[in-house]
């Protein structure tokens, strides 16, 4: 048995890992990558709309009416190389293009649950 002022146990929402422990952010860091992937205004939203299921760039501009084509189209392309999409081109004329989340997009519904629970309750203050 440790005794409890010698190895204590980890916090919750702490993790045993070096780079909790850093005394400044680092790029490599799971919460600053996952941060990065989130930023920007209106990611989140278009986040949304792809775990709904919403693939087209005509349906996600249809669910998100004042989002500018020109953000809707820097959002797409940040989560693309964030690897929270894929950009899938089907062959054809026209050309049709669709957004397909990844592992690590659809990963991103249970975070986006967490971020608006804690939202919710820094509401109710």
């Amino acid at each position: 048995m440790t005794h409890q002022t010698v190895g204590h146990a980890p916090r919750p929402g702490l993790p045993a890992h070096p780079l909790a422990a850093v005394a400044r952010p680092v790029p490599d860091c799971p919460v600053e990558t996952a941060l990065a992937a989130l930023s920007g205004r209106w990611t989140t939203l278009v986040v949304r709309e792809l775990l709904r299921g919403r693939e087209s760039y005509t349906e996600l501009a249809g669910a998100l009416p004042e989002l500018s084509a020109k953000v809707l189209s820097d959002r797409l392309a940040q989560l693309v190389d964030a690897g929270v999409a894929t950009r899938v081109r089907r062959p054809g004329w026209p050309p049709r293009v669709r957004y397909v989340l990844t592992e690590r997009g659809r990963a991103l519904g249970p975070v986006l649950q967490a971020l608006w629970d804690w939202g919710a309750l820094s509401a109710e203050r």
